[in-house]
């Protein structure tokens, strides 16, 4: 109907949330058709039937049946109610059988699809039950002279025509109201997208920062320190500021150029274990030794799995900057069927209040870990240093291809 825009994305005109600009107003169009049509196929269908000729009287309920259909979307029980009302006047009057039951089937249709459904069914009802008063009672006293009762069998095709309509009608509801749920479900699903990767860009952004800015206040602490008296390795830590700096504008850049275009791929892999020796050199650049060792056959990682691990190892050194007296950490990789092993260790003591990092720091490498259905333990040791345990579960084609041997033993 006009009413309805058409689909922007096909299905049924109502899975559009948009009107068009008929449906500001009154469906002016589709009704003056509909009415086009039942005057003028009434017109052709009175022949043989012997009944009363059209007349003004009867032009007039035609006219009333079909034109308060105007107001079936704003008013759809006054629009059914008042259809089955002048199409039972017009059959009780003698007037032909004819195309007025498809406006009866155009009311019913718009009360039941907008959940008026009690008073399409009481309208129909009523049409029917006057419909067999008049054929096979009332007849005698109602024009046209001589009539006589309707055959059963005309009834009976009437109330397959009544029960038809009702149940199309109730199929169209139904089928409605689950395209509206589907519609729902899209739409949450896609909120739900859209947190995840706001979430996801999110830790992105804390690890870089996190890492970067830790690296960048120490190295600008030693600079200031020795700057009198030490001025080449006050230039040294400059120098290592000024690698800091760079690495975290580039990978901000890469997850913001994402963030923009999220339909565009990645302009740069995601970091994962083969970038290991690059947080050790910028580890010691802060002042921090770490040795790297690993246990079991090393493993292809997928992407997702590599670059949490990266990420979880990448904060936990960064803590140990940040939050330990201790200048030396270690970091272990077990490979085990399916599953990746992380220890990262520090001797201690922690300095200030925090002991092995506070904060969105540990929460971030638990959801990592949670992303992937792994588990994250951080705590203190007893010897009065701080570690961190991950255990990653992967799972992927990649897994028969073997990735490039970590350095055994990396100072």
């Amino acid at each position: 109907m006009d009413e309805l825009q058409p689909p922007r994305r096909g299905g049924p005109p109502w899975r559009s949330g948009a009107r068009s600009r008929t449906a500001a107003g009154l469906p002016w169009v589709s009704t003056a058709v509909l009415l086009v049509f039942v005057m003028v196929g009434t017109g052709f269908a009175e022949e043989g039937q012997g009944r009363r000729p059209l007349d003004l009287a009867a032009r007039l309920l035609l006219l009333v049946a079909v034109g308060v259909l105007l107001l079936r979307r704003r008013r759809p029980v006054v629009a059914v109610a008042t259809t089955c009302a002048a199409t039972l006047v017009y059959l009780a009057a003698g007037y032909p059988y004819g195309p007025v039951f498809v406006a009866v089937a155009v009311g019913c249709f718009s009360a039941i699809v907008t959940a008026h459904r009690e008073a399409a069914w009481w309208s129909l009802g009523g049409l029917w039950a006057g419909h067999v008063l008049v054929s096979h009672w009332l007849y005698r006293w109602l024009p046209p002279d001589g009539d006589r009762a309707a055959p059963w069998t005309q009834q009976g095709f009437i109330t397959a025509w009544v029960v038809a309509v009702v149940a199309a009608a109730e199929l169209l509801r139904v089928r409605r109201e689950q395209w509206a749920a589907a519609r729902a479900e899209r739409e949450a699903a896609e909120r739900r997208r859209a947190d995840e990767e706001r979430l996801r860009m999110a830790r992105e952004l804390h690890d870089v920062l996190a890492h970067s800015v830790s690296v960048i206040n120490v190295q600008a602490g030693v600079g200031l320190a020795l700057l009198d008296s030490d001025p080449e390795q006050a230039r040294t830590a400059l120098t290592t500021i000024k690698g800091a700096s760079k690495e975290a504008l580039d990978e901000v850049r890469q997850v913001l150029a994402n963030l923009r275009t999220p339909g565009d791929a990645p302009t740069s892999p995601a970091p994962g274990l083969d970038r290991l020796p690059e947080l050790v050199e910028q580890a010691a650049a802060a002042g921090l030794t770490v040795t790297v060792g690993s246990e079991g056959a090393p493993a292809a990682v997928p992407p997702g799995a590599g670059l949490a691990a990266f990420r979880i190892v990448q904060e936990a050194l960064t803590n140990v900057v940040r939050h330990s007296g201790s200048r030396t950490a270690e970091v272990h990789i077990g490979y085990g069927s399916g599953r990746l092993r992380l220890r990262i260790d520090d001797a201690g003591p922690a300095t200030g209040g925090d002991a092995g990092g506070s904060g969105n720091g540990l929460i971030g490498m638990r959801e990592r870990a949670a992303a992937l259905g792994g588990t994250i333990e951080a705590g203190p040791r007893p010897d009065g240093g701080f570690r961190v345990l991950a255990e990653l579960p992967f799972t992927g084609p990649d897994r028969d291809r073997r990735p490039p041997e970590p350095p055994e033993e990396t100072t």
